[in-house]
């Protein structure tokens, strides 16, 4: 076989690959057996062997190969990668359509309160993923990150077999956008289907395959994992691709980042099918939010029975232009909520009651548990939140208490178990001084936290430095709580501005310090002095102020700068910044 016959050969099995790939994937179909298509990526393989030059990016042998990375390197999204809020009633449901529809009303969008449908799908309990295509060829894969700026792992999506390398083919020729005609899997031309889009999705892993991976585990005398959504997490995060492809993860994409004509959340995921990617099938447009109840009322019942984990479903707004009204506020779209399930509950006893102190000075009870599992992990501690979730719980030291995950994620302590009582309980109430500098401690007026008035409390300001060398500020690699303590309690650094005084002298005599260690922490001490502005914004760590609000900020000033007379009436002409957040900034 010449060249010219083998790149003809070579076209030919990719899109007979493609084909069956779309199929068994995304269509859940088969027709041809595993060992047919394993030997057709086997000739594949051969003939690219043979001829390198003819090997490209979205070939189906370049899935899994490439030499494992240093590190992730990280991507900025095209734009801001919101978060849902979540709503865990029928009621707080209620109150965000009653919300949207007085929003609307005041912009004169709306005429009448049913002027508007859903769309509903299921919340898939996986890793959030940002795919960008050019000219209809995967180009990257990253990961949300801090909504605005993600890793780079590119590598790792490829093994992930629902995810097409190239897309189908869903555009008009002619305009360019998006053809509302469906197109026959045979009818596919990949040499039309040259789009330039950015879609996002979630990744994860079946249930079933999260157990024979830890029975191939058990089998090896290794740890088990806890959950399928850790391994989901930690599989795309493997620096060599080929431990990620042995996970068998899979893949739904639910939102089209890029505009192309779309008018409603239905119209996206019927591009999405036809661009080749996999969707959930149990989607429903609602009428009314009766209708997403009932639908949430469904899957609930029928949460144990699924393939995967979903922790709830996802009520959107149909209407695309109406969403573009509503907008966003902080970091989380107004015209979209994730209506949670109930979190699993399990018993515990609270065996002490302790305070944290985060990087504002504000105290935080926190119950210390007997250890249980709870939803494949081991659970040892709940916030209280404070001093009045505490009094109206009636939670002791020494209860038996009830806890869940809200939203499947953070320990609660949800009740007590009063029968359960002994005599030993012990009633806490908040200390008169701060337990780490024995400062003067003040419940804010209008508020529910009490705070460290020290403003040199050692514990408070250990907090706001790991906060500003975390990876939502500097993101000084290698330096976590248990160094920045340590540099803390031998007088290096007494603020976060200390940090860039550091020299290699300084380091090496202390404890878990050789001169490697001391190395790589002040080179990426130097490399963390490239930040961009959002990041540096939000490492100051300003009350009240997040990471959306930092982006806000950092787009409408470009460069940072003292605030003059008139601040508060500049930064409360900025969309979603209130009162409460400006006068936070001002303070500052």
């Amino acid at each position: 076989m010449n060249k010219q016959e083998a790149k003809k050969r070579i076209v030919r099995l990719r899109k007979e690959l493609n084909h069956h790939r779309y199929l068994y994937h995304v269509l859940d179909k088969q027709e041809i057996s595993d060992g047919a298509w394993d030997s057709l990526k086997h000739e594949l393989y051969n003939l690219e062997k043979k001829h390198p030059e003819l090997i490209t990016p979205d070939s189906p042998t370049q899935r899994v190969g490439a030499n494992p990375l240093k590190k992730f390197v990280k991507i900025q999204h095209p734009q801001p990668m919101l978060s849902v809020e979540d709503v865990f009633d029928s009621q707080e449901l209620q109150d965000w359509e009653d919300y949207m529809t007085d929003f609307l009303k005041k912009k004169s969008h709306l005429k009448s309160k049913n002027s508007f449908s859903y769309f509903c799908e299921r919340k898939i309990d996986g890793v959030d993923i940002v795919l960008t295509y050019k000219k209809g060829v995967l180009i990257s894969g990253a990961t949300r990150g801090n909504g605005i700026i993600g890793e780079d792992v590119t590598q790792n999506i490829k093994t992930i077999e629902s995810i097409p390398l190239r897309l189908e083919k869903p555009m008009d020729p002619v305009t360019g956008r998006f053809s509302s005609k469906t197109v026959r899997v045979s009818e596919r031309n990949s040499a039309s289907n040259g789009v330039d889009v950015v879609v996002r999705g979630e990744i994860f892993m079946h249930k079933k395959d999260f157990e024979k991976l830890n029975q191939q585990r058990k089998k090896q005398d290794l740890p088990v994992y806890a959950n399928p959504r850790n391994v989901a997490a930690g599989s795309i995060r493997q620096l060599n691709s080929k431990v990620t492809a042995q996970r068998a993860l899979d893949c739904y994409i639910f939102e089209i980042i890029t505009d192309l004509g779309q008018k409603t959340h239905a119209q996206v995921h019927q591009m999405l099918k036809q661009f080749g990617f996999k969707t959930d099938n149990h989607t429903k447009i609602c009428s009314n939010l009766e209708e997403a109840k009932k639908y949430y009322e469904i899957y609930l019942s029928k949460r144990s029975k699924n393939s995967f984990d979903y922790d709830g479903v996802v009520v959107v707004l149909n209407e695309i232009y109406l969403e573009k009204i509503l907008g966003a506020v902080g970091k989380s779209p107004r015209w979209m909520r994730a209506y949670k399930f109930p979190g699993q509950q399990v018993t515990t006893i609270v065996k002490d009651i302790v305070i944290q102190i985060g990087r504002t000075g504000a105290l935080t009870p926190v119950a210390q548990l007997k250890p249980v599992q709870l939803m494949g992990s081991v659970v040892s501690r709940a916030t209280l939140h404070n001093q009045d979730e505490i009094d109206r719980l009636d939670v002791r030291v020494g209860d038996t208490v009830i806890i869940e995950k809200a939203g499947d994620i953070i320990p609660a302590v949800i009740r007590i178990i009063k029968n359960l009582r002994t005599e030993k309980a012990k009633r806490f109430q908040m200390p008169k001084q701060c337990p780490f500098c024995h400062g003067e401690i003040k419940r804010k007026l209008n508020e529910v936290a009490y705070y460290c008035l020290n403003k040199k409390c050692f514990a408070a300001q250990e907090q706001k430095i790991s906060y500003f060398v975390g990876k939502k500020g500097f993101d000084i690699e290698g330096m976590g709580i248990k160094i920045v303590k340590q540099l803390m309690e031998q007088g290096l650094i007494k603020d976060a501005a200390d940090i860039f005084t550091i020299t290699r002298g300084d380091l090496e005599p202390l404890e878990r310090f050789a001169q490697k260690s001391a190395d790589n922490l002040i080179k990426a001490i130097e490399q963390s002095k490239e930040i961009d502005l959002p990041h540096f914004i939000q490492a100051l760590a300003i009350r009240h102020i997040g990471e959306q609000t930092s982006f806000d900020l950092a787009q409408h000033f470009v460069e940072f700068k003292k605030l003059e007379q008139n601040s508060m009436e500049i930064l409360m002409s900025l969309p979603d910044l209130g009162p409460i957040a400006s006068q936070s900034i001002i303070n500052w």
